[in-house]
């Protein structure tokens, strides 16, 4: 049976029309990117198909272009598409914070450095440089690593925060394990960089950890 067959209330786009779209699993989601499925599969069965194959959504939206346009039902056009869709993303959360108060939204700044970080398969440390109101000045990646880990200079965080002239930062890399918990290297490193920047009167507001799921915040967690 076919999507438009089903009852309203059960078809994805129209499910998200009147409950929103935090009411909709991710292959009710992704059925709505796809529109259309294959020859006897409705989109909804060829998302979960796809959510099955890949191992879970955040895996397909990170595919590199290869893997994703080889995927049944897939292809190049899907794959422009969603690369226009996820940069629209960063671009819309960049906007916000741009113009507001990365203290005083702290969901959108988790959205926004879980865009930026989220997809990557090694671990990439960065940083967002604010000025003494809390408004982003830049947002920078600073260090790339392995799988393992990424070496962090405080040295250079130093440096590059004192050329934009910041007088607050927050950090944040990834865990492409999905694991959002802090390591013993984690927390050490973000003692060794709040001292460091202290010495230039530079605080650091927040580390945040980019996994599966809500973003580990150290300052949440009362470890800052």
């Amino acid at each position: 049976m076919g999507i438009k067959q089903w009852p309203a209330e059960e078809r994805p786009r129209e499910k998200l029309l009147q409950r929103g779209p935090e009411a909709l699993t991710d292959a009710e989601l992704l059925a709505i990117f796809l529109r259309t499925g294959t020859p006897g599969k409705s989109a909804v069965d060829l998302a979960r198909d796809l959510l099955a194959s890949f191992g879970s959504l955040k895996a397909l939206l990170g595919a590199d272009q290869q893997r994703f346009c080889l995927a049944n039902g897939l292809g190049q056009a899907k794959y422009a598409q969603l690369q226009a869709v996820l940069e629209m993303a960063r671009r819309h959360f960049n906007e916000i914070l741009q113009h507001g108060n990365a203290l005083t939204s702290p969901d959108v700044t988790r959205a926004y450095l879980s865009a930026k970080l989220r997809g990557y398969s090694y671990e990439v440390f960065a940083c967002l440089y604010l000025d003494n109101q809390n408004r982003v000045i830049a947002f920078e990646e600073l260090f790339r690593g392995t799988i393992d880990g990424a070496s962090v200079y405080p040295r250079e965080v130093a440096k590059q925060a004192l050329r934009h002239n910041a007088a607050a930062v927050i950090f944040a890399h990834n865990h492409p394990s999905g694991a959002n918990e802090p390591s013993l290297a984690d927390r050490h490193i973000t003692e060794k960089l709040k001292l460091a920047l202290a010495l230039f009167d530079i605080k650091v507001l927040d580390h945040m950890i980019v996994g599966d799921g809500r973003p580990f915040s150290f300052a949440e967690q009362g470890l800052l």
